[in-house]
Formats: structure tokens, sequence, C-alpha cells
């Protein structure tokens, strides 16, 4: 049994040009995203007197592609970092680019681009079953190519683009937070007292696919009658290039009559669990943000969004929050009650593994007429038999 390192690999059309990543997930860390590293082998006698030069673009789609006539766009490409990549930069490598420059030889060339702290994450709007195109959201794009300048036009036989992510993972601590509550109340004209909802959550930070008990508790000092319960789990998403571009999609809803009606003087206690998931209620709703998507790649509802600085949002594209939200349902003419409460829903942090001795790499080799966000699998290490 021997340790195989497994890269993703990608050619270019021509085969003059291959680009080797460790990996296409990178993590945002709020005030600062991991470098994007790999290494580049290049043809000698293709390249001549020309050079190798790598960018990262953020691409911002805010419209369908069916919808782009008369030359307008609804994407928006941002160039986040670009720089020349050759055979001397050697300083600073990572265990991953060493390991390559010793397997692929002295034509390999390794290259680290930084991109910049506010950088927004990835997120991809579900589009409608029969939207043709690219969907909404922000992905971003490894272009390396060559050419005699910065500034050339990048021909496509000899090019390459490769879909990566920009990820964030909740904080370590943030279990131990303060517990968000709240406590609603609602005076009726011409009529005596009120109508009293106190809402309690065991923590404000709850992982992809944790449960979240909500408690509720009710005292009814009014002449009105409590009919039914709704609780849900809304995302809210905040498209920041339009002034009305804010929306709430359910991912969770459940309706209860379980202890009501709730008579006037009385009161009522009760817990109601709901797991926001992207189940069968959410998985074909268009609009509902997910987290960027490879091909070949489940997904999982959007992170909530974390910003280091709240005046730098206009810059994210697109903002993902959460919140829990109960309505009391007291008939036709007494109309509703309504509490919210906002929670962080996201992704707990993986533990870092250490690359074991590298006895062979096993590649995952995209197709050169798949698009730049081909297939993507097995971010690990595995042990295979040779």
């Amino acid at each position: 049994m021997v340790f195989a390192l497994k890269v993703f690999k990608k050619t270019s059309p021509n085969g003059k040009v291959t680009v080797y990543l460790g990996k296409r997930d990178f993590v945002d860390n709020i005030t600062k995203i991991e470098a994007v590293d790999g290494v580049a082998v290049v043809d000698q006698e293709y390249l001549r007197s020309r050079r190798v030069f790598g960018q990262i673009v953020c691409s911002f789609r805010y419209g369908r592609e069916e919808d782009e006539v008369m030359g307008m766009e609804f994407q928006k490409d941002l160039l986040m970092a670009s720089g020349e990549i050759i055979t001397t930069q050697k300083k600073d490598l990572t265990k991953m680019q060493e390991r390559l420059l010793k397997k692929l030889g002295p034509n390999a060339m390794p290259f680290t681009f930084q991109l910049p702290k506010n950088a927004p994450p990835s997120v991809t709007l579900q589009p409608s079953g029969e939207q043709p195109g690219k969907p909404c959201g922000v992905e971003y794009s490894l272009r390396v190519y060559v050419g005699d300048n910065m500034e050339d036009k990048a021909h496509k036989r000899s090019s390459i683009a490769m879909g990566i992510r920009v990820i964030q993972f909740a904080p370590s601590q943030a279990k131990d937070g303060r517990a968000p509550c709240t406590v609603v109340r609602r005076d009726f004209v011409l009529s005596p007292g009120d109508l009293e909802m106190e809402l309690n959550l065991d923590r404000q930070m709850y992982h992809h696919g944790d449960t979240i008990a909500l408690h509720i508790s009710i005292h009814n000092r009014s002449n009105k009658t409590v009919k039914k319960i709704r609780a849900q789990v809304l995302q809210c998403i905040d498209v920041c290039l339009f002034d009305s571009g804010t929306y709430k999609t359910p991912v969770v809803t459940i309706d209860t009559t379980e202890g009501c009606p709730v008579p006037p003087g009385g009161t009522m206690q009760r817990t109601i669990q709901m797991t926001p998931r992207l189940g069968s209620a959410a998985a074909d709703r268009h609009g509902v943000a997910l987290d960027g998507r490879l091909h070949n790649e489940d997904t999982d509802l959007a992170s909530t969004t974390l910003m280091a600085n709240h005046d730098d949002r206009d810059a994210f594209g697109i903002i993902v929050t959460y919140q829990v939200k109960v309505r009391l349902f007291l008939g036709a003419l007494a109309g509703e009650l309504v509490g919210e409460l906002p929670i962080v829903l996201m992704h707990p942090k993986p533990n870092p593994k250490k690359l074991p001795k590298m006895d062979s790499v096993a590649y995952e080799t995209f197709p050169q007429e798949e698009s730049m966000d081909a297939g993507v699998a097995g971010l690990k290490i595995d042990s295979v038999d040779e």
C-alpha cells in the first residue's frame, strides 16, 4: 500500500500548457483569504520567447443570459489578482508545490496569487428548472495563458480556465456566544390588554444539518384568540448592486395548531424543532442561494456571509443571512403577531490534515472540452493500492 497525493489537473486544448492545483476551495478567514497556489507546466519549445501569465477573475452574474440583447450584459468580471508565472519563483513554496516540482521536472513553474481580503465568497442562486445558461451568483476562475505581455489577448487553444471557490467557515468559538431572545407585544385598538410572545434559541451559531430548537412562550392578556402558529427559517438575500435587490425565501416552514387555540387569559409554552437543509422543499425553488457550485459536486444552502467591516458590503455582490420568524394567527379581522430572531448558519471548520510522504500522484483530470468549472471530487488524501 502506498499513499497517492490527489491533485487537480487541466490541460489546454493544444496540450502545451497544464495546470495543477492541490485544492479548489480557498478559505476566507475574514481578515485574509488563503493564497491560490499551484504549478504550471509549459512546453518550452512552444513557449519560445513568450511568457506565461495567470489571473484570478471574479464573475458576478446578476441577470439571465437569454435577456442579454443589443450588447447589454448582465455580468461583471473583476480582476482580483494577476501576475507572470516564472521558473525562478521558488521562494516560500508550499509542501504541495515542492512535491509537484520534484515530480514534474524542470518545465514546472510554481505560482501563488493572493486575493484581496474583501473578496466576496462564492454564491450561486438556484435557477429555475428550464432556465438555460449560467446561473446568477458570484464565481471565481483561475486563468493561465501564454502571451507576449499581460494585456495580450489569450488564445483559447493555449489557455486554461479552472473554476475555484472562496468559502467561509464558522469561527471556532462562535457557539459560546450569547443565545438570542426577543419579546414582542401587541395592543389592540378598542380592546383591553395585550398579547405577548417570547422567543428563545439555545444559541446563535448553527452548522448545516443542526436542528434549531425554538422555544415559544405566549401570554394572552387580550380578548383575542391565538388560532395557529407558523414557524419559519428564512434565507435573506441582498443583491448589493440594486437598491431593491433584497428578498427572503423560506427554507423551513412548520404550521401547527398544537396547544391552540390560546384563549383570552391563557398561556402556552412550546418548543419547535426545525432543521434547515436543501431538501425537497427548497431544492427546486427558484432564487435559493447555494454554496458556490462546482460541476458534479453536491452543494448545500449558502452559508451566512461574514464581514469584517459592514461598510464594505457593496463589494460582496450577494450577502446571505438567516432569521427565524414566528407568526401567531389571530383570525381574519384581528391580524397576527410576528417575532424574528437572527441566526448564523455555516459549515464547521474542518480539521487540517498533514500531507503524508508522497509515493505517487493521483490526478483528477479535466477534459479539454469541459467548461471552466469541470468536475471536482475527493478533496482528501487517499490511500490506494498499486
